[in-house]
């Protein structure tokens, strides 16, 4: 009898274990391949993970990178500006204004035309550089001594590239020497009235003077969108 019984058991053993090691003519999926439940293991969670950011195409657009636009010199600037927002950057005659970050330049002025008996806004600046950077924002530098060789418009610009150097040209004649730095969107070459600023940089400059990057694109983007237009008419200091 006792021989029996263990005969029988072990004939239930063995089907029980080929019923185990098929489903449906499927093999059992491993631990590393998961179960698709609630029973699946970490590591085919990993995996999954993992193959899905590999078939990704990763970004080709890096970061913008950007540098304080005076190097070599002690500087001071506010957070004020008279009649509309710029930043007037305070420096000894001759310091380096550079490119605050890469770019092309869009717009150069090599000859100080300004006239204090005619005051012409579109001369007020003097020598000039203005870029348009990689971030879509155009960056102007003016009262300069003089414009850097091989600046000029269609140039490719890095950051921290030499644009020309500080003085007092323009309507700066007789006042402290400095930089007048405004941030705005790009336009048609001449609109001087935005070109030299739509929102004050010196959020961005104290960024990027203590080796920050902060960027300005967002907030010019949506000073475009408030203005409705890329050329309002100038309404104060025209």
């Amino acid at each position: 009898m006792t021989r029996q019984v263990v005969a029988i058991l072990a004939t239930v053993i063995a089907v029980a274990v080929g019923a185990a090691g098929c489903s449906g003519g499927r093999a059992k999926p491993s631990a590393a391949q998961g179960s698709g439940g609630n029973g699946g293991s970490t590591t085919a969670a990993v995996t999954t993970t993992t193959i899905t950011a590999s078939t990704t195409t990763p970004s080709t657009t890096a970061p913008a990178r950007y540098a304080f636009p005076v190097q070599g010199c002690k500087v001071s600037y506010g957070h004020f500006h008279h009649d509309y927002p710029a930043t007037d950057i305070f420096t000894s005659k001759g310091c380096h204004f550079v490119a605050a970050t890469g770019g092309t330049v869009s717009e150069v002025t090599a000859v100080d035309k300004w006239d204090p008996k005619t005051d012409l806004g579109a001369d007020r600046g003097g020598r000039s550089v203005a870029i348009v950077g990689d971030d879509g924002v155009r960056y102007y530098g003016s009262h300069l001594l003089s414009v850097a060789a091989g600046i000029a418009p269609g140039v490719r610009v890095q950051a921290g590239q030499l644009l020309g150097l500080v003085d007092n040209s323009g309507d700066a004649r007789f006042t402290a020497t400095h930089v007048h730095f405004g941030i705005s969107w790009p336009t048609r070459s001449g609109v001087w009235w935005i070109r030299r600023g739509v929102l004050y940089p010196w959020p961005y400059l104290d960024s990027w003077r203590a080796g920050g990057n902060r960027s300005p694109a967002a907030a010019v983007r949506a000073a475009l969108a408030a203005a409705g237009t890329p050329t309002p008419p100038c309404r104060v200091d025209c």
